[in-house]
């Protein structure tokens, strides 16, 4: 069984490395395949270019797993909505009929909540035009598959961290970290989870839910995060004041059901996963 990964950075490598551990074939769309480990076979592909290159024939689940170029409303819709259209076409161009496709999202999709909880079926609310252009990309997936037996799955994950992810660690190392003067709720999910994640919704046997929220179990005050890293680096706390905007807005996102689904996490709390990464442990790919 082929695994079609379009799109293969960091995220994606991660996620292939394990498909290829339980014995799939992984074929990984990149600008620069050279890049890929072994165990991936790269080929070079832009996404947002409209001629991508032949899917295989026995392609089983396709993961896209893109990031912009640049953080411009324009590179957005080139690298999600013309991406995911992009790939959707060549599928149709070869008539191949993958059981599931997996669009890696964002919990951007919701905004601010005040600090409330969201969750699958909270009704997206994005506040800047990230957001609604994923909304849009997981809105084109869904109208396109609707009618087919392939599945459209969103993954709308939080703050992505783990190695090469370290800017609160540099924010509380370098001095630059300020603890917001009001609660400020944050999420995320380590970089290994969010890859496990990947290959457990694309893999599993019971048919998937339209969306899963893939964030940990402690969505913590930004407070909270960084005076723990702080204790945890033998710093002085950072100084209460202006943090300024919210990157990701003020939610708590539940993972409920992606934990419905019988997956389990390697880093349930963002102290599992910082002590691991202070730890020197993990590897950055290209």
């Amino acid at each position: 069984m082929t695994i079609l990964l379009a799109g293969c950075g960091d995220l994606g490598t991660e996620a292939g490395l394990r498909f290829a551990a339980l014995g799939h074939r992984v074929v990984g769309w990149r600008r620069s395949p050279s890049k890929l480990p072994a165990a991936i076979e790269g080929v070079a592909a832009d996404l947002s270019a409209p001629s991508l290159p032949p899917v295989p024939a026995d392609t089983a689940a396709v993961v896209i797993s893109v990031a912009a170029d640049s953080p411009t409303e324009a590179a957005y819709r080139a690298a999600y909505v013309q991406g995911v259209g992009n790939v959707l076409d060549a599928l149709a161009r070869d008539g191949v009929t993958p059981g599931r496709v997996l669009f890696v999202s964002s919990t951007a999709v919701y905004g601010d909540a005040g600090g409330g909880w969201v969750d699958e079926g909270t009704p997206p609310a994005p506040g800047g035009f990230s957001g609604r252009i994923l909304v849009e990309a997981e809105e084109l997936l869904r109208e396109r598959l609707a009618g087919t037996s392939t599945a459209a799955v969103s993954l709308r994950l939080g703050g992505i961290y783990g190695p090469g992810r370290t800017r609160l660690i540099d924010q509380v190392r370098s001095g630059a970290a300020v603890v917001p003067q009001d609660i400020r709720y944050t999420n995320r999910i380590h970089r290994d989870d969010a890859a496990a994640a990947i290959v457990h919704l694309a893999t599993m046997t019971a048919e998937p839910a339209p969306v899963y929220v893939g964030v940990d179990d402690d969505p913590a005050d930004l407070g909270t995060v960084l005076r723990f890293l702080a204790g945890e680096l033998g710093m002085t706390e950072p100084p209460v004041g202006d943090a300024g905007p919210a990157r990701a807005g003020n939610k708590r996102c539940s993972n409920s059901l992606l934990r419905g689904t019988g997956f389990g996490f390697a880093f349930p709390s963002f102290r599992d996963g910082y002590r691991d990464i202070l730890a020197g442990n993990g590897v950055r790919h290209p």
